[in-house]
């Protein structure tokens, strides 16, 4: 049977998946007793570390939208990007779309304004918090995991998997054990962040036919028979060609919900709601880095409300990291990193604070005009949206409107994550994938759904992708240093100048600055170097200077700590000019020894002659420089100081002593 899975990453996995599904279904209560410890030491010991890392991956954007690493693009520097502009914006903010805003669009700011943690500001708190859920700290997950893929995918051609993003680190290990580590634990969170979102899904859509009438009752069983007809629908879309017409009921899906939130805009309380919603981006921006690290350290009242919401929330988003970090990676080909990294955290941001501003504000107001309806029904968040929809007109139609977007969003979520777990599955192979690996995905997806809903319903789903998020932060952790590493490698490649000898070069000596190039200059070499070019260059510079031109020149030569030469020509009040030459040693790569294609290149030490001036400026290779070549160096350097000289913004610089002289 042919396939493109890499077995050594798809079996244990898929072993994993197995136990955790088989326990589920056989034994619920044990399986629920062993989750529920196993969270709540991950809730005691590592609710810190979530909070860092995600913090972490904001700062990590952050500083590369004001370094001049934002500039690098994510394919080759002429590259232009592959989509327009307001075409990838689209794309990024349909990104933003998905169940979780149908699902908790009314429901957690009703859930946090019924249940405050802070006695004053209520309304205004719980959408913060919803904000700070919502916001600009999953898509900084996303966003890094995009970037990386992006980065490594675009700029280093490697294959857009897990285990690329750590080449830096890793170099060739990442396709050995340590690349399957990777990207096993990556299977696992998306299995998991996948499961989560169904499960969502089924509990909702279970709701929103009881209300229409279709079903009798909210329960197991029919979010098992939804869950199983949704993904068979998916299933269906991945193995028989018809992805581009899901594609295109994902677009118009899309649509439905932007009508969906404008119906609710303009049928509710339109100008209270954009006056809340400027109010609400206010309030969150100024709170942001406050909120961003809070533990509730000093607050044990509210550790429950912590963990159950924002670690939970955590833990979700980075389980979804690969997921929407692939699909974002795919439509950014040709940005600059900076771009990349602005579009990604304001877009989908921009559009999640509105959707929950007038989903949620709307939500609090009808709430209080009611005398309560709504926060009485926080209990069962899976029937607030349609109970809301019925203080608005049109009811039954907003109503079924709903209903079709989640279940698009369902079978949409259901048919990428299939799509997207046979490429981490495979490595990033291109090879096309065999019908039943995507068939087997759709049979894992139901199991695991059924299997943990079963166990404790939701929080099943929600402990297993807790447990199993948390290495898969600290691999995420590591995959920051790597993309720093690979970004910093990259600045520093792309600005390496040519030698600064090479100016002289022409094509009459060609063959001796081929032998200079393929040569590893040792301390002999340096020793010649000074001998035959150095001295007698400063030598012939300095009798020149003296005799014709009566200026005071000397020639130093320096032992300690490194061989080195200078001429130093004195200008009384003003600043020596000093023209200096030292010995510089650095590591060639280990890797030089081993390459056959170089035989010349051998020495893991190099040493190579290195300009330094008085005035601190960084200096240059001249070991390809004749003599005369060297001189001319030395005048270039001279009329840069005169012409320096006859400038009064400079003579604090120009008059100031060296190493203690007077002036």
């Amino acid at each position: 049977m042919k396939t493109t899975f890499n077995l050594k990453v798809f079996i244990p996995s898929f072993i994993f998946m197995i136990i955790i599904g088989a326990l589920g279904m056989w034994v619920p209560e044990k399986m629920k007793a062993t989750l529920d410890v196993a969270q709540q030491f991950t809730f005691s010991h590592f609710s810190w570390f979530y909070i860092l890392a995600v913090s972490l991956f904001l700062a990590f954007l952050i500083v590369l939208i004001f370094s001049s690493l934002g500039d690098i693009r994510l394919g080759a520097d002429d590259e232009d990007p592959e989509y327009p502009f307001f075409s990838w914006v689209a794309m990024l903010f349909a990104a933003g779309m998905g169940v979780g805003l149908m699902y908790f669009g009314v429901a957690e700011p009703m859930m946090h304004y019924a249940s405050p943690i802070t006695e004053d500001n209520i309304a205004k708190n719980a959408m913060l918090y919803t904000f700070f859920h919502w916001g600009v700290h999953p898509w900084a997950i996303y966003g890094t995991m995009a970037l990386a893929l992006a980065f490594f995918g675009y700029r280093y051609r490697l294959p857009l998997s897990l285990r690329s993003t750590f080449y830096p680190l890793l170099k060739d290990k990442i396709h050995g054990a340590a690349g399957h580590v990777i990207d096993g634990f990556g299977l696992l969170a998306t299995v998991f962040g996948i499961v989560t979102t169904l499960g969502f899904s089924a509990i909702q859509l279970n709701s929103g036919l009881q209300n229409i009438g279709l079903v009798s009752e909210i329960g197991f069983s029919q979010q098992a028979i939804i869950i199983v007809i949704v993904t068979s629908v998916a299933i269906l879309s991945a193995v028989s060609g018809v992805g581009k017409g899901v594609r295109r009921l994902s677009e118009m899906n899309l649509l439905l919900a932007l009508a969906l939130m404008l119906f609710v805009l303009f049928a509710g309380p339109t100008v209270k709601l954009l006056a809340t919603f400027a109010e609400n981006a206010g309030y969150y921006i100024s709170h942001l880095t406050e909120i961003s690290f809070r533990t509730f350290a000093y607050d044990d009242a509210h550790q429950g409300w912590f963990t159950g919401w924002t670690i939970l929330y955590w833990a979700w988003w980075a389980s979804w990291a690969p997921f929407v970090g692939l699909f974002i990676a795919r439509i950014s080909r040709g940005r600059t990193v900076r771009e990349f990294v602005m579009g990604v955290l304001i877009v989908p941001t921009a559009f999640s604070l509105l959707w929950f501003t007038i989903f949620g504000n709307s939500g609090i107001y009808l709430n209080e005009l009611s005398g309560g309806v709504l926060a009485e029904l926080t209990s069962k968040p899976e029937i607030l949206l349609f109970k809301f929809l019925e203080f608005f007109p049109l009811s039954s139609v907003s109503s079924f409107v709903a209903m079709v977007i989640l279940a698009l969003f369902f079978i949409t979520s259901a048919d990428s994550g299939i799509i997207v777990l046979n490429n981490i599955a495979s490595g990033g192979s291109s090879k096309p994938t065999p019908k039943w690996q995507s068939v087997l995905w759709g049979v894992i997806l139901i199991t695991m759904a059924i299997a943990l809903l079963r166990t404790d319903g939701l929080g099943a789903v929600q402990a297993v992708t807790l447990l199993v998020a948390l290495p898969f932060v600290v691999i995420m952790v590591g995959m920051c240093v790597s993309l720093m590493r690979g970004l910093r490698s990259d600045a520093r490649y792309f600005s390496q100048k040519l030698n600064a000898g090479s100016v002289f070069w022409s094509g009459d000596r060609w063959k001796q600055r081929l032998n200079q190039i393929l040569h590893q200059t040792q301390e002999d070499d340096m020793e010649n170097f000074f001998k035959d070019v150095v001295r007698p260059a400063f030598e012939t510079l300095r009798a020149e200077l003296v005799s014709k031109h009566q200026l005071q020149v000397t020639v130093n030569r320096i032992d300690e700590p490194e061989m080195a030469m200078e001429l130093i020509i004195e200008k009384g009040q003003w600043r020596n000019f000093l023209y200096g030459v030292k010995v510089q040693t650095s590591k060639a790569h280990e890797a030089l020894k081993e390459e056959s294609a170089l035989p010349g290149l051998t020495k893991t030490v190099v040493h190579e002659p290195f300009t330094y001036f008085g005035d601190g400026r960084v200096g240059y290779d001249v070991q390809y420089m004749s003599k005369d070549e060297l001189i001319a160096d030395i005048l270039k350097q001279y009329q840069r100081y005169l012409n320096l000289m006859h400038s009064e913004d400079l003579a604090l610089i120009m008059k100031a002593p060296i190493d203690g002289e007077n002036i």
